[in-house]
């Protein structure tokens, strides 16, 4: 049964619909330099289960590195919301604190991914 999600940046201008299967699951933090500077909490999404409804163009995208990775922010505010993930390119990682009734302070058990030692790198 697929779960469907709100989620939006802090000024409302990137509204995302997202459909979560197992609803928000594989919940985890990376230890890479980008995620050590954001500190977010992210959740996974198929690339057909994430549509942006609202703030297309407010999108902008950041890469670095080996430019896999595409990362989502807000132009406006500066929130980001989601990436398109460099191990699996397939899906998206969401930042749990933009999903409308998730308070991520209240999360236990979130995984620490080792980004540092990213497995593409080796």
């Amino acid at each position: 049964m697929t779960q469907t999600h709100s989620a939006s940046c802090h000024c409302g201008a990137v509204k995302l619909s997202l459909n979560l299967p197992d609803g928000v699951t594989d919940l985890r933090r990376c230890d890479c330099s980008m995620c050590q500077r954001r500190g977010t909490i992210v959740a996974s999404a198929d690339l057909d289960g994430l549509k942006v409804v609202a703030g297309k163009d407010k999108l902008s995208c950041y890469q670095f590195n080996t430019l896999t990775a595409k990362h989502y922010f807000c132009s406006i505010c500066g929130i980001y919301t989601h990436h398109q993930r460099r191990s699996n390119p397939n899906q998206f990682g969401v930042n749990v604190g933009c999903i409308e009734g998730v308070n991520p302070y209240e999360l236990t058990n979130v995984a620490i991914v080792d980004g540092v030692n990213h497995p593409a790198d080796r």
